[in-house]
């Protein structure tokens, strides 16, 4: 069922569109349209996506935009009509979203767009928007489906079709003899030149314009002088790396795979150092039709000798494997693409690309009949992000099995309380910067009730939630450590807001900054407060989810955390505010105002373990885990509020530590006792002994040795 719409566009931003346009007609046909005129002449057509394509974004709820489309096939302009992206609604200024959408104008509905493509050959860069990338992806296969669809259907461009030809066979039989001159005058070998002056052009007016860039002079100074060709025709491979090294490789590959031959020399390396930490080549990408082509260690192979007549030398040079699952055509066109960064902050980086192409001559292979076919349906944009982020997903991942792992053993590492302090201390770090400013992994309330409405109204699609794999993740491993530990592990340790005011709070302690709790009759009122929050949040959200969002402000994540706090002063203020509060008194917001917390601590409720050691001696009489509990999770009676803890486990620590726990200090102070009476028993029969630990006899007195 199509979504009703207004019978007629804006007539605002149809002037926007088509400044020269006197008139416009009613939405008709199908998909719907409204043909825009200047006299008689018709101009093109406006139309809005909703009706085209209803792509679910970040919220749940698909974005509505008015596109206008030239009789070329040309956008003309889009403005957003109607969205509940909750980014989008508080935080982001209208502005930046206007920007966004301004850089489709003049762009043609064949063009490759593509969010954060730089300066790639073969696409057209559309920059994202800060904080909102998932969204704004979401926002560009809208605008491109819908926009194809149109011109499609109405004649602007001719339906999508592509020749599907069989992999091209390479001509194993076929070799003649030949040098470096030859291989590379024919295109066999090809070559990408890029001075410093070049790459300096290509960082023009980004961020990164200035930075290491050539000085004066400099700039026709070589960057990088690239060499690279495929290897398994026997002309190129068996002339470059000898009779020897060539069938041993051709031995190595497994049928349907290729190997690629990269030399360079210059001032950058192609191989870089990435795949040394992470086994990942990240300078270096191969590219054949819209399928990239990443290569990891096992796909390498050093290239040490070359026996090809008339070859310069390199600086470095390497054998790439394609392995069979890339479906790499021989015969079709493929590039190589260098990938060039500049470091801009500390966290902040700006990327670059070039791109050179190849194309093997024709001698050495054997092309099949091509075959024409449909194009096939494009991949759900949920799956695109998910492999476009396969780097950071596999990081999250590990650390959390790391987290999974330290749950698991924490019995054994709470009795090396220095590690489990450095351990604590190095995630939190890792989870304030990677999984929050890095990956924008903060959890919100707002996720709450998005998926409380996604079920109350009968509209739940995966495809909704799978769209941001890092909050998909997050929230699927919270749904298991709920059920297993109950918030605490969220809270204490992957919150990156919790994470920056446990660390402020622990660099205010190491500063002898005084600390301030609340008296515990105090605080056990007040730390309800939250979930009055909640409840007015959820009551809000019932009747208007983006009334919620607005009034879920009352968390400081999205200023701290998405935004990095380059907001609006009265939102850095309130934030900054509630970061210094905890310098006092540690997480104060998590302990008393944070809904998400109140959100996660009823689910918790049905938590199956119990994983916090006890004592009976716990609350009666010792009261050392309650007064030093940070987060005052700990009853005077000695119970653990689990509704409240934060898997700090310093109480865990406590409890293995024997010079520190009454009980295990009087047991110890046994032990110490008796071991000094066994030592002095043993000092007073060493004394009693003759020589050679024989008993002495004493004779009885009056007695007389040898009288009879």
């Amino acid at each position: 069922m199509r979504p009703a719409q207004a019978a007629l566009p804006d007539a605002d931003l149809v002037k926007q569109f088509f400044p020269e346009s006197d008139g416009f007609g009613e939405y008709e046909g199908e998909p719907p349209v409204a043909k825009v005129f200047q006299g008689n002449r018709q101009l093109g057509y406006v139309f809005r996506t909703l009706p085209i394509a209803p792509i679910p974004a970040y919220s749940g709820k698909p974005i509505d935009m008015l596109v206008g489309l030239d009789l070329d096939g040309n956008i003309t302009g889009v403005r957003v009509i109607e969205h509940h992206e909750p980014i989008l609604l508080v935080g982001i200024p209208e502005s930046s979203l206007d920007d966004f959408t301004d850089q489709y104008r003049g762009k043609s509905v064949e063009d490759r767009l593509k969010v954060g493509a730089g300066s790639r050959e073969g696409y057209v860069n559309i920059d994202a928007v800060t904080g909102a990338t998932v969204t704004v992806m979401v926002m560009n296969e809208v605008i491109i489906q819908a926009a194809r669809k149109v011109a499609t259907e109405y004649g602007l461009i001719e339906a999508v079709r592509e020749a599907r030809r069989k992999p091209a066979r390479v001509r194993s039989e076929y070799y003649r003899d030949s040098d470096w001159k030859e291989l590379t005058g024919n295109g066999a070998i090809r070559r990408m030149l890029i001075t410093r002056g070049e790459v300096d052009a290509a960082f023009a007016g980004t961020e990164a314009e200035g930075v290491d860039a050539a000085g004066q002079g400099e700039q026709d100074q070589v960057f990088i002088d690239l060499y690279y060709g495929h290897l398994n025709p026997p002309t190129i491979g068996r002339n470059l790396l000898g009779e020897s090294q060539y069938n041993w490789l051709m031995a190595e590959l497994e049928p349907g795979e290729h190997a690629v031959a990269v030399m360079g020399r210059g001032i950058y390396s192609f191989k870089g150092s990435g795949y040394v930490r992470g086994g990942i080549f990240d300078r270096i990408h191969l590219r054949q039709g819209d399928h990239e082509i990443a290569f990891r260690d096992l796909d390498h192979y050093r290239l040490n000798d070359t026996f090809l007549p008339g070859m310069p030398e390199m600086d470095e040079m390497a054998i790439f494997v394609v392995r069979a699952e890339h479906e790499f055509n021989p015969g079709a066109m493929w590039e190589v693409e260098l990938l060039v960064r500049r470091q801009t902050g500390p966290l902040d980086s700006v990327f670059t690309s070039f791109a050179s192409t190849y194309e093997i001559p024709e001698a050495y292979i054997e092309r099949p009949e091509p075959e024409i076919v449909e194009a096939e349906e494009p991949v759900p944009m949920w799956m695109t992000v998910w492999q476009e982020r396969k780097f950071r997903i596999g990081v999250l991942v590990g650390s959390l099995v790391l987290l999974t792992l330290i749950m698991a053993l924490q019995d054994w590492l709470v009795r090396y309380p220095k590690l489990m302090r450095y351990l604590r201390n190095g995630f939190l770090v890792y989870t304030l910067f990677f999984i929050g400013w890095y990956l924008l992994g903060q959890l919100s309330v707002v996720n709450v009730f998005t998926f409380t409405g996604a079920i109350l109204h009968q509209d739940f699609s995966w495809s909704t939630f799978l769209i941001d794999p890092t909050m998909f993740i997050l929230w699927v491993f919270v749904a298991a450590a709920l059920l297993l530990w109950g918030r605490g592990v969220y809270c204490g340790w992957l919150c990156p807001f919790g994470a920056l005011q446990k660390l402020t709070n622990e660099i205010a302690r190491k500063l002898k900054v005084p600390q301030y709790q609340l008296p515990q009759v105090v605080h056990d009122r007040l730390w309800g407060i939250k979930y009055i929050i909640l409840l007015v949040l959820f009551g809000v959200s019932l009747q208007s989810l983006g009334q919620a969002e607005r009034y879920a402000e009352i968390e400081p994540f999205k200023t701290a955390i998405t935004l990095r706090f380059d907001r609006d002063l009265p939102f850095v203020l309130y934030a900054l505010g509630l970061v210094v509060i905890s310098a006092f008194n540690c997480k104060f917001f998590c302990k008393y105002m944070c809904p998400l917390g109140a959100a996660l601590a009823v689910p918790a409720k049905f938590r199956l373990t119990f994983w916090l050691r006890r004592r009976k001696e716990c609350g009666n009489p010792c009261q050392i885990c309650a007064n030093e509990c940070e987060i005052q999770a700990i009853h005077h009676t000695g119970e653990i509020n689990m509704d409240e803890c934060h898997f700090c486990m310093d109480c865990q620590i406590t409890y293995w530590d024997n010079h520190k726990c009454p009980p295990l200090i009087e047991k110890r102070k046994k032990r110490e006792r008796a071991a000094r009476r066994q030592r002095q028993q043993q000092g007073e029969n060493q004394k009693g002994s003759g020589p050679g630990g024989l008993p002495l006899e004493i004779e009885p007195a009056g007695s007389t040795s040898g009288s009879q």
